[in-house]
């Protein structure tokens, strides 16, 4: 039945036009219908078929792009191939020096697009290029006498755009092949030949707006010379207001085509200022629109079902469309998707991306870890690795970290596919060409399609077959074509392949909820309509200057500028509005120059007409903020959790641990009991850590030949002179077995060597006024310690630096890389030893004196630090005083100070086993 196609009640465009053509002709046989797309074509084929009434044949129903290629005799060529065909006929015709294809595509595609413009609007080319060439000599270097080669080059490439522009398409001709613009052309030429071989049959063109000059011309002849018609898709509001935009083309052809003047256009309704519900909703960022879409869906669908036949979900940014299919509510059962998903955006498009750009990334050193992480972790790539024997992929991760390996070498890779038994060469190999380069791509695709195969993932081998394509597109091309010389220009022209192919979906075009582009909007019309990020920048497109051309020479030549192009998504925009009943405008209120900027001016239109802005409801959607506020943590001691503290107090506290509890009880619960450490990774400069390792470990070498002795200047001359070397093997042997001294890493080397050089000088000057002897360096030492209370002794284990004899008062010394304050090792309150965090290195200090006299009981000694960043303050000695404003500072730790610690540090340990003190998280 006529007219219950899509929805009850309003009519559709496309129907009426079909009760039209049937009130004028029984038979379609003879009749070629031309429409903007091939989509609007097949729903004017269904609706056909649904009034027919009887059995008929089908009419010739065409695109407008189809229509006019018939009519040129030309095969549309590829993107890809155009580029190429150009960069040939580039390199003989510049008469300047020539760019390599890498830096020809960046200009190249812009120069394809002008010439495309300039053939679609009938542009004489030699008069754009001639006043070109003029403006562009004139702006720049005209007046210079003496030119450089570079400007001589730069208006040489203007002066050799005509010649370029005559022997590229005469070549295409020869090849019967060309682009969009050479095309209409060329259909242009032929339209005498045309016109003679459809005599007796009719034309209905259908649905047009905004027309190209090549179009226009050939409309308009074919209208004049044959029994046809043309139906416009405009509400007479629009048509009738002189200004309004939505109207700009279609005023203008009735204004200038001889075949309208006079005549009463045809197709034109009086929908739009019909009763509507519209909400312009703002909601904050892309995917959240997506997700109020969903919610949307989800209330029509509970309101009425037959409301999702006839809603239409359109998209400004058509890169919304996976989160969008994510956000449907899953009882939506019949969607059918017009645009094809783009291949770039499959998951599949990263991976391959990744293989590109670790292997253009490779230096001579070798892969840079962080890139090699990243392609190991790829989801894709570890199912390609998975089920061998010998190891895990975590596992040769963790080796790598513990080898430091910053630039991991063929010889590296070698080593860990024997090791971890992971065909790792077929991943990573000294690619030489990027013919090669492709063999290993496609041997790729071969591997995932097993591992797809056996999961049976049909997704990712519809996926993976458009990946072969493309590959295999590329392998023809660059046998075809000897250009591509370098893997960046291979992977620039992969990209740019990629950027144009989709994975089509499938489904019924007449059915269920529709979901499309604004392009394919044309010519349909629904009850309902959704569109998203109604935004600037994208709805309209705003101001993008992709060409050569400049905007005074486009007006002067009536090619289209921006203001045109704004002109066509406003008329796009309001006929999506024309019939609908339900208008959902959506636009992200987070304003981003990148993606979209504030909402778009077609909504402040919308608000301020005074026809339809009593329909409007303007909202601000945002999700439901629940505040939470965080409870801090709090572990109760159970008896296996007492028993596994009973278990480490045995095996030994270090100072650093029992510090760490000070800090907070449930940083030392998760390091020290359930051995949470942190990450291991790769240092790609030094880290804090592993620069005061390397310090310590260089200072024992150095000093260790002395233990036992007493220090000389001759002695500590003498170590000066192996500094650079010690510390080389150091770096070496903490850092990384593959060391590089470049950059960060060559800067800390220095540092490191001038560290120990001013430590030896202060140590020269130490000995010339005093005797040093040193007794110990590193020293590990242990004691058992008993508090009350506790059946079970607890271990207190430790490593001190270096212990010697100042003029005979013995010292235990603690190295620090980084900076330390004398008040950090200064004690006014004893029970701030155990309670203060800020007092940790004064508990460490005295931890070690307590250690060192459980095992050589002495009378007194002194503890302290040596601070490398700030090495003038000398030795800093714990010291104890009596209030904070006090100068007065006992640095001798004797009997009686580490009989009061030892008490404060049962205390402490007692706190650590009491069952009803359970662990609880400070802030830090």
């Amino acid at each position: 039945m006529p007219g219950l196609f899509l929805f009850l009640g309003m009519r559709t465009f496309l129907e009426e036009v079909v009760d039209e053509v049937w009130k004028k002709y029984d038979v379609l046989e003879d009749i070629i219908f031309v429409l903007p797309s091939k989509r609007a074509g097949s729903f004017l084929r269904a609706y056909f078929a649904k009034t027919a009434g009887k059995t008929i044949f089908s009419p010739k129903i065409l695109s407008i792009e189809a229509f006019v290629e018939s009519m040129s005799g030309l095969t549309k060529a590829g993107n890809t191939q155009l580029l190429f065909e150009l960069f040939r006929t580039y390199q003989l015709t510049a008469t300047a020096e020539k760019d390599n294809f890498h830096d020809f595509s960046n200009w190249g595609q812009m120069l394809l697009q002008d010439y495309n413009e300039i053939d679609r609007y009938l542009v004489a080319p030699d008069k754009i290029f001639a006043y070109l060439f003029e403006i562009q000599e004139l702006n720049h270097w005209y007046l210079h006498t003496d030119k450089t080669p570079m400007m001589k080059a730069y208006v040489q490439f203007w002066k050799d755009l005509p010649q370029l522009y005559l022997k590229f398409t005469k070549h295409l001709l020869s090849l019967g092949i060309g682009y969009q613009g050479l095309i209409y052309r060329k259909a242009v030429a032929n339209l005498d030949d045309y016109l003679k071989s459809v005599v007796g049959k009719n034309h209905i063109f259908i649905g047009f707006n905004a027309l190209n000059a090549a179009e226009s011309y050939i409309i308009q002849e074919v209208l004049s010379n044959t029994d046809s018609e043309i139906y416009w898709d405009i509400d007479q509001v629009f048509l009738e207001d002189p200004v309004h935009d939505a109207g700009y083309f279609i005023r203008q052809h009735k204004r200038d085509w001889k075949y309208l003047q006079g005549a009463s256009l045809k197709g034109p309704s009086r929908y739009y200022n019909s009763a509507k519900h519209i909400e312009v909703i703002g909601v904050p960022k892309h995917v959240s629109q997506v997700k109020y879409v969903g919610c949307l869906l989800r209330d029509l669908k509970g309101t009425d079902l037959s409301l999702l036949k006839g809603t239409a979900v359109v998209l400004g940014d058509e890169a919304l469309l996976n989160p969008l299919l994510n956000s449907i509510p899953p009882d939506i059962e019949t969607i059918n998707i017009t645009m094809g998903y783009p291949l770039e955006k499959t998951p599949l498009s990263g991976m391959f991306k990744q293989f590109f750009e670790i292997n253009i990334q490779k230096e001579q050193r070798g892969w840079f870890y962080k890139n090699v992480f990243s392609f190991l972790s790829n989801n894709y790539i570890q199912l390609l690795l998975s089920g061998n024997e010998k190891g895990g992929m975590n596992d040769l991760l963790e080796f790598i970290k513990e080898k430091n390996w910053v630039y991991i070498t063929h010889q590296n890779i070698n080593f860990l596919e024997n090791t971890y038994g992971l065909p790792l060469s077929f991943l990573f190999f000294e690619q030489n060409s990027p013919i090669s380069f492709i063999r290993h791509c496609l041997d790729l695709i071969k591997s995932l399609k097993l591992k797809f195969e056996e999961n049976n993932d049909n997704i990712g081998l519809e996926y993976l077959y458009h990946f072969y394509i493309v590959f295999n597109q590329l392998d023809t091309m660059l046998k075809a074509y000897s250009f591509i010389e370098d893997l960046k220009s291979l992977y620039s022209l992969f990209k740019e392949l990629l950027s144009s192919e989709t994975v089509d979906f499938q489904g019924e075009p007449m059915e269920g909820l529709q979901i499309m582009g604004m392009l394919e909007s044309r010519n349909l019309d629904f009850e309902t309509v959704i569109i998203t990020s109604v935004n600037e920048g994208i709805l309209p497109s705003g101001k993008s200057n992709n060409s050569f051309i400049p905007y005074d020479i486009k007006k002067e030549f009536g090619l289209p500028t921006y203001k045109e192009k704004d002109a066509v998504y406003t008329y796009h925009f309001y006929r999506l509005l024309q019939r609908a009943k339900r208008v959902y405008i959506l636009y992200n209120t987070e304003a981003d120059v990148l993606e979209g900027g504030e909402k778009s001016r077609f909504i402040t239109q919308l608000l301020t007409e005074h026809n339809t802005a009593t329909n409007i409801s303007e909202i601000i959607a945002s999700p439901t903020i629940k505040p939470q506020s965080r409870e801090l943590q709090n572990i109760p001691k159970q008896q296996q959790l007492l028993e596994q503290l009973k278990q480490i107090g045995a095996k030994g506290f270090s100072p650093t641990s029992l510090s760490n509890y000070i800090r907070n009880p449930i940083g030392f619960y998760k390091k020290v009991v359930l051995h949470i450490d942190d990450p291991s990774e790769v240092e790609e400069t030094i880290a804090a850590n592993t620069f005061g390792t390397i310090i310590h470990d260089v200072l024992e070498e150095l000093y260790l030949p002395f233990t036992g002795s007493i220090l000389t200047v001759e002695k500590l001359n003498t170590t000066k002179l192996s500094i650079e070397k010690t510390v080389k093997r150091h770096f070496s042997k903490t850092y990384s077995d593959a060391i590089t001294l470049t950059g960060k890493n060559l800067i800390a080397y220095h540092v490191v060597c001038r560290y120990i050089r001013n430590f030896i000088a202060l140590e020269l000057k130490e000995v010339a006024e005093h005797e040093i002897k040193i007794i110990a360096l590193e020293k590990k030492m242990q004691v058992e310690l008993q508090p009350p209370n506790l059946s079970f002794p607890v271990l207190l284990k430790g490593k001190l630096d270096r212990v010697d004899q100042k003029d005979g008062v013995l010292r235990i010394i603690d190295y620090k890389t980084g900076n330390t304050k004398r008040s950090e090792v200064e004690v006014i309150d004893w029970g701030e030893v155990t309670t203060d965090y800020e007092r940790s290195k004064a508990f460490q200090l005295l931890c070690y004196a307590l250690m060192y006299t459980s095992e050589h009981p002495v009378d007194s000694l002194q503890a302290g630090i040596i601070s490398f960043k700030n090495l003038s303050n000398g030795l800093l000695h714990f010291a104890k005083k009596e209030n904070k404003g006090s100068r007065s500072r006992n640095t001798n730790i004797d009997r009686e100070t580490i009989s009061v610690f030892r008490q404060e540090l049962y205390r402490l340990i007692q706190e650590i086993y009491n069952p009803e003190i359970a662990f609880k998280e400070k802030v830090v």
